[in-house]
């Protein structure tokens, strides 16, 4: 939707509907290099990522990913992950559907559910904490600056109650072992009923190698994909009050999205997606070479 200042200006005859779709256009394009510019460029990394940009980012290929193969061991194992029972050999957990073998062991390692980790009373606790900051944002973006979102409401919070404070601790302790630092912020995304998130890897400049997510409202898919190999495609079922955790090699080789409540399909059967909050903790990023 275009500003309301250029839709009054239409509605007064002031400028014409082309040229105001003409001014919105160059708006757009201004909003989504100005934040490009202000969020992954600082003067040491000029030379190297101006060309990207000036090109057209290219979602995956503009983030540096350090090396990773599909044989690189979980590094990220916390106290309490570790001692969850392992699935039998040759049996996929129930979120998880693989499908290509050659990902398997990979996703089962790398690619966490626990269901239920938040009970429905916690769940109600953290959505009436965000709700209000969310609301004033009043409406749902479709133009996100990078197009990795369709149809979101985010905001990044680091005040919490007492009782969502104990929430987002429990959260890190499984996800982060002792002495990986996490992020002070919590990032909040709100998905509209007919919003997706498009294919894309996390920028590493910002986040470490685990990133961890409450899902709140509804079930929905999200879908791996390698980077190198279109084939290898994996699909994780995220229902209400489940915790999923990225790590390692599910968090740098393989892009993430979530589908389209119209594609949302887990195994065959049909996945009632609606609008969807998720509550997301990362760790430090590693310290970056002087």
């Amino acid at each position: 939707s275009r500003p309301p200042c250029l839709l009054t200006c239409v509605r007064k005859r002031k400028v014409t509907s082309r040229r105001a779709g003409l001014i919105y256009e160059v708006y757009k394009t201004y909003k989504r290099y100005k934040m490009l510019l202000r969020t992954f460029l600082s003067p040491r990394h000029v030379p190297r990522r101006l060309p990207a940009v000036l090109a057209g980012r290219d979602g995956p290929s503009f983030v540096a990913r350090p090396p990773v193969t599909l044989s690189r061991q979980q590094t990220t194992e916390s106290s309490e992950t570790s001692d969850q029972p392992a699935e039998p050999p040759g049996l996929s957990p129930p979120y998880l559907h693989c499908h290509a073998p050659e990902i398997e062991a990979a996703c089962r390692r790398n690619m966490l559910v626990r269901e239920d980790f938040i009970t429905e009373r916690e769940e109600l606790e953290l959505l009436k904490e965000v709700e209000p900051s969310l609301k004033r944002l009043l409406r749902y973006e479709y133009d996100h600056w990078d197009d990795a979102i369709h149809g979101y409401r985010e905001i990044e919070r680091s005040g919490w109650s007492e009782s969502s404070q104990l929430i987002l601790q429990r959260v890190r302790q499984v996800a982060f072992p002792p002495g990986v630092a996490p992020l002070h912020l919590v990032h909040v995304l709100d998905l509209a009923g007919d919003g997706w998130i498009k294919p894309h890897v996390d920028s590493v400049k910002f986040a470490g190698n685990t990133i961890a997510g409450l899902s709140l409202l509804s079930p929905s898919v999200m879908r791996l994909v390698h980077n190198n190999n279109k084939h290898w495609v994996a699909d994780v079922l995220l229902k209400p009050r489940s915790l999923y955790i990225m790590r390692d090699a599910i968090r740098y080789d393989f892009t993430h999205e979530i589908l389209k409540a119209d594609q949302s399909k887990f195994r065959g059967e049909v996945v009632q997606r609606d609008r969807r909050i998720s509550v997301i903790c990362r760790n430090e990023p590693p310290p970056t070479e002087a």
